[in-house]
């Protein structure tokens, strides 16, 4: 770098280009590079945290959203509730045939409570009915909610009819049957099991459940034929039209004890329960990124301390002090985005690895790359800030006689 005369004669101080600027700053990032490496993983670990949080709430929000969109949101459940005395209501026999003359309504189909206790054996006491209750189901249930069969098979028009249950996947566990064939006692009856369920997410109540045939029920356990649940699906763009509709259809002139609900609602409010426990993490991320700049700022404040002698040297050859401002902030550049770069790779390679793990789709969003590394380097301006202003305010003199 050179001078060069004015018309005046004066020198003018050449001004420092870009590739100069980057050697110089580089210099004392290379001469003390363990105190490099652990001020860079300060600033590191805060923004591999906030895109390891952002990358994997959306690699669990894009998997929940492909999950709603395989089992539906057009599905809405009809629930008896209680009269204005606080009594039980009962939904009349025919509440599906009522549901299936809405114009909209694809399919429609029941269940219902059934009184009688599930126990493993008929030498398990009475009173020990493992939590497992018992419900009446028709036998177009499992294609109406999308539920698969993990053993055995579901109810036919004949099962239906006999003396064999299908159970939900955790009842399964909690009665101890490990494959079809085995039998139950429910009441006094023993009952053979004939299948049993995968998870059902979009209905999670039924994971517990002891299913029997409407006919079954009727004939062993003395229920009633009253539905306790509809469950009804339709076109996705009347689903609303539906739900307002739909409890008085099933009760007429007493709609206020019906329950509608929309299950796929619960799966949604997951989504925003995730939503606000990822604000709280990128709030921890954002907190060890300003830990981190903080030891970015406490290492420039040192290396000024450290290299005064070479501050007066370069200002005893002509350096200016915006020169001198220049090479620091430089440096506190580089060495947040060091560690900013660092950070965004492992925040990256945590979400794909997890998400692997968790059989989700790997999302990281670009916005959340390219917000972290902005973030490093505010955060490298803001912590080299004065300590570049400090460095430039040397006087040549004190600064060459310093030790």
């Amino acid at each position: 770098m050179k001078g060069t005369l004015t018309p005046g004669g004066t020198l003018r101080p050449a001004r420092l280009s870009v590739p100069d600027v980057f050697r110089v700053g580089s210099v004392g990032l290379r001469a003390r590079r363990a105190r490099v490496v652990l001020s860079a993983l300060g600033i590191a670990i805060g923004i591999a945290t906030m895109v390891a949080v952002v990358g994997l709430s959306e690699s669990s929000r894009a998997d929940l959203m492909a999950r709603l969109d395989r089992l539906g949101t057009n599905l809405l459940t009809a629930e008896a509730g209680k009269d204005g005395q606080g009594r039980d209501v009962k939904l009349p026999r025919n509440a599906v045939a009522m549901v299936e003359r809405i114009g909209p309504v694809r399919h429609a189909t029941a269940s219902g409570d059934v009184d009688a206790r599930i126990r493993r054996s008929d030498v398990v006491p009475e009173e020990r009915t493992a939590g497992v209750t018992t419900q009446a189901v028709r036998t177009d249930l499992l294609a109406a909610l999308g539920g698969e069969v993990a053993q055995g098979r579901w109810f036919d028009r004949a099962g239906e009819r006999l003396p064999v249950t299908v159970l939900g996947a955790v009842a399964a566990d909690r009665l101890g049957i490990t494959r079809t064939g085995e039998t139950i006692m429910m009441n006094d009856t023993r009952v053979v099991v004939v299948g049993v369920l995968r998870p059902i997410e979009l209905v999670p109540n039924l994971d517990r459940v002891a299913m029997v045939g409407f006919p079954t029920a009727q004939r062993y356990f003395g229920f009633d034929g009253h539905p306790t649940t509809v469950f009804e699906r339709s076109t996705d763009a009347s689903v609303e039209d539906v739900r307002a509709i739909l409890a008085r259809t099933i009760s007429p002139g007493d709609e206020g004890a019906v329950k509608v609900s929309r299950p796929s609602d619960a799966l949604a409010a997951k989504a925003a329960t995730d939503k606000g426990l990822t604000t709280l993490m990128l709030g921890l991320g954002a907190v060890a990124l300003l830990v981190g700049g903080v030891g970015v700022a406490n290492t420039m404040v040192v290396s000024v301390l450290e290299r005064r002698q070479e501050i007066g040297l370069r200002r005893s050859l002509g350096a200016t002090r915006g020169a001198i401002r220049l090479q620091f902030l430089t440096e506190s550049l580089l060495l947040s985005a060091l560690g900013g770069a660092a950070g965004a790779a492992l925040g990256a390679a945590a979400t794909y690895g997890f998400a692997r793990v968790q059989h989700w789709t790997p999302v990281v969003p670009p916005w959340a790359l390219a917000g972290g590394l902005a973030a490093t380097l505010l955060i490298g301006v803001v912590a080299g800030l004065y300590p570049a202003v400090r460095a430039s305010r040397l006087h040549p003199t004190v600064a060459l006689n310093a030790t």
